[in-house]
């Protein structure tokens, strides 16, 4: 049993929390299990002894037992990010690629996320885009990384399944996506077209979404095709990011069901 903060365990969460590359922090059973369905193993996974003991995780630890070591549970708590420590972590592969690694598709929403620095957001946001039926999710240069643990927590296990480019410059993502995506839609919060009145074009779409507060930056808005605006009674000037963006896409979802 690991019994030290000392441990090589402890002390490799502890660089991955502050680091940004391909291997992420799963905590808990459900995104461990999330992972596991999207087909991603763990590096290793660290357990209570009083997880262990619960009778629902016999059946996810044997599974594991070549990969799990148990760790006493005041040195895994020191190491969690949630408020409730949750027993279990995991540590696994997840690169992270760039747009040519993106799915074609004839008819699909790629969401390209502008700005967007919270990893609690993000996570939100991810959730939202697999949810309404998105193709994929396109991250700026500068928005949070996906594999932050309060990313994936927020996410629900959608940022292991959900296609995803990051580090995406808008120069790029147009060179690979405007062939087959040639309608650009940037979600703004005035002066855009009503989203609920207007004609919303067919086939592959990529609806930007910018940070609240800052908004999209000025390269979406020069490259954007239309303007889209959510109805808002005043003296409301804007939604959360990842309210306006679910409310949009399930709009184009609805109108091409």
């Amino acid at each position: 049993m690991i019994e030290s903060r000392q441990n090589r365990r402890v002390k490799d969460i502890r660089r991955l929390r502050r680091s940004k590359g391909d291997r992420a922090l799963i905590e808990g059973p459900h995104l461990l299990r999330a992972a596991l369905a999207a087909g991603l193993a763990p590096e290793y996974v660290l357990a209570t002894p009083e997880f262990a003991a619960r009778r629902e995780a016999g059946p996810l630890l044997a599974a594991l037992a070549d990969v799990v070591e148990l760790v006493r549970a005041d040195v895994l708590d020191s190491l969690a990010d949630a408020d409730q420590p949750r027993g279990l972590v995991a540590v696994i592969g997840l690169p992270r690629r760039g747009v040519a690694a993106l799915p074609a598709t004839a008819d699909g929403v790629y969401v390209y996320a502008d700005g967007l620095q919270e990893p609690g957001n993000l996570g939100a946001l991810a959730r939202i885009a697999e949810a309404a039926g998105a193709a994929a999710l396109v991250l700026g240069p500068g928005a949070a990384h996906p594999n932050h643990p309060r990313a994936l927590r927020a996410s629900a296990g959608s940022l292991l399944r959900l296609p995803l480019a990051r580090e995406a410059p808008l120069a790029e993502l147009a060179e690979h996506l405007r062939p087959s995506a040639p309608a650009w839609l940037a979600l703004v919060p005035r002066g855009g077209e009503d989203l609920y009145a207007t004609r919303l074009p067919a086939g592959a779409v990529v609806l930007m979404v910018g940070a609240e507060g800052p908004g999209l930056g000025t390269e979406c808005l020069r490259r954007a095709d239309r303007l889209l605006s959510l109805p808002m009674r005043p003296p409301v000037e804007s939604l959360n990011a990842t309210v306006a963006a679910a409310l949009a896409l399930y709009e184009i979802s609805r109108r091409r069901s």
